[in-house]
């Protein structure tokens, strides 16, 4: 995706002298940023390049900026490593980057390699160009103005991904072509020949594709093909969409005719996922993480005005390949395990019964880490009020509903990106017939993120509360639950 000129909204929002950018969360030093790249592990660090505009909000094309880290939690800013109108084939859009550890480019053994979409000179089609890197990622070369893969006359035809095929000893390409995904397949990674797609209905323009191997807890190995899809219109998720099955080496088979959401909030798109670098089993973990903010309102925050930027990422997750009823499989997320680095204090609480009632909690916070095992007999609505006001109009709810069948966050009651109130709530399908839930929050000052039984369902959703509205309040409604193993966190800066 790229960031085209668009009015700049930032004024409309309410300013407070605080800080509104994220304490533990990656943000942009300033102006803007959207699409993650996939980072990849070498010389024991992870290096993250992403979309960033530094001319936002005035438009103007984006630039690939690099950030590292060693822990996924802390990071350095390393500057721009792909500079953007530097040959004439445009502004690098999303692309994939990789170790070529054998010299299979010829630029070098362990030359980062990065495929990259930009919109060429001749009528802004949509080609596949090559950069080179020899100084460990620090800065890219045009590797000609040739694309590596020419436009075949079709209006999408970007965000390259690409991984190697141990099996095969062959580069793999998936590329994102409107509402299918292309596969093609290289030894050298400057010829690129199509072997197969993988077509799909009512997901919009699809974005950002991926496409990995995951072992099952009883030692079954699945591929797995994801990405950015728009499923609004089907009443699904607009973000990572996923489906299990089968990749030949030239084509992905699916197991279920329906995809898999791997997050059912707002707020999570242009997802990516990678492999623990310090893992010798690739296959029973990988990270993911995101966009945090939505094209239908991602010029709407008070982080430009108040810090001068608009860009913010999921926290990194950890995905594990986990049994499940319906599908057979199913991927869950985790936060990353190092963010426990940030934790200041933390307060306990135990068996709090509630009988359709509220019971606030004696601690205030922030930006924090809540967990509870909720469970109940009757009630028809359980959860929590987070970022609460003093005089309680004001709380995001995050909660089941248990005679409806499904989860939700709502974010109707506070400030938030949504000005046109279409997604104030999101939902997704949740059965409490085990009568019980697993809940784990992570609050920051612009995001709230809920993972629940475990993370088979999260939802990540940006939200705009007031500095001073930090009440945390349990709720049951419509019947009894009881909260019990209750723990909130407060969570330090990672910057």
């Amino acid at each position: 995706m790229n960031q085209m000129n668009k009015e700049d909204k930032s004024e409309k929002k309410p300013v407070e002298s605080t800080s509104y950018r994220s304490s533990y969360h990656f943000t942009a030093p300033d102006k803007w940023k959207n699409d993650p790249q996939k980072p990849i592990f070498y010389n024991g660090q992870y290096h993250y390049y992403y979309l960033y505009n530094k001319d936002y909000p005035d438009g103007n094309g984006t630039e690939w900026r690099h950030a590292t880290s060693e822990d996924l939690v802390h990071w350095k800013d390393e500057g721009v490593a792909i500079p953007k109108y530097t040959n004439k084939n445009g502004d690098p859009w999303s692309g994939s980057v990789v170790v070529d550890r054998n010299n299979t480019a010829g630029f070098g053994e362990n030359a980062f390699i990065a495929v990259v979409t930009q919109p060429s000179e001749d009528g802004g089609k949509q080609e596949q160009y090559l950069w080179y890197s020899t100084d460990e990622g620090k800065t890219f070369q045009s590797a000609g103005d040739e694309p590596v893969l020419s436009n075949p006359g079709i209006e999408d035809f970007r965000d390259p991904k690409i991984i190697w095929d141990d099996e095969r000893d062959k580069w793999v390409m998936l590329l994102a072509e409107g509402s299918k995904i292309g596969f093609y397949e290289s030894g050298n990674l400057k010829e690129w020949k199509f072997t197969g797609d993988f077509q799909t209905e009512d997901y919009g323009v699809l974005e950002c594709p991926d496409l990995f191997q995951m072992r099952g807890p009883n030692g079954t190995v699945k591929w797995v093909l994801g990405m950015s899809a728009n499923g609004e219109a089907v009443d699904k998720p607009n973000n990572y969409a996923y489906w299990i099955g089968d990749f030949n080496g030239e084509n992905f088979e699916k197991e279920h005719e329906e995809p898999q959401w791997l997050d059912y909030g707002f707020d999570w798109y242009g997802g990516v996922t990678f492999e623990d670098g310090q893992a010798d089993d690739k296959l029973n973990k990988r990270y993911g993480l995101a966009w945090m903010n939505k094209w239908s309102y991602a010029d709407n925050t008070p982080t430009m005005e108040a810090d001068g930027f608009n860009g913010t990422d999921s926290i990194v997750r950890e995905i594990t390949l986990q049994e499940d009823e319906q599908y057979g499989y199913a991927l869950a997320s985790q936060p990353v395990a190092d963010l426990k680095q940030l934790v200041k204090s933390e307060k306990k609480y135990n068996d709090i019964t509630l009988i359709d009632e509220s019971n606030t909690l004696d601690m205030k916070g922030e930006t924090y880490r809540i967990e509870a095992d909720v469970s109940w007999e009757d009630s028809e609505n359980i959860g929590l009020r987070l970022r609460e006001s003093e005089d309680k109009s004001r709380h995001i709810d995050v909660g089941l509903a248990i005679s409806e069948n499904y989860s939700y966050v709502n974010r109707a009651f506070v400030e938030n990106p949504d000005e046109e109130k279409k997604f104030q709530e999101s939902q997704a399908p949740f059965g409490g017939n085990n009568k019980n839930a697993r809940l784990t929050v992570l609050v920051d000052k612009t995001s709230v993120e809920v993972f629940i039984d475990g993370g088979k369902v999260v939802h990540t959703n940006l939200v705009f509360p007031l500095a001073e509205d930090q009440g945390i309040s349990l709720f049951s409604s419509g019947g009894t639950a009881t909260f019990e193993n209750v723990k909130v966190e407060e969570l330090g800066t990672s910057k």
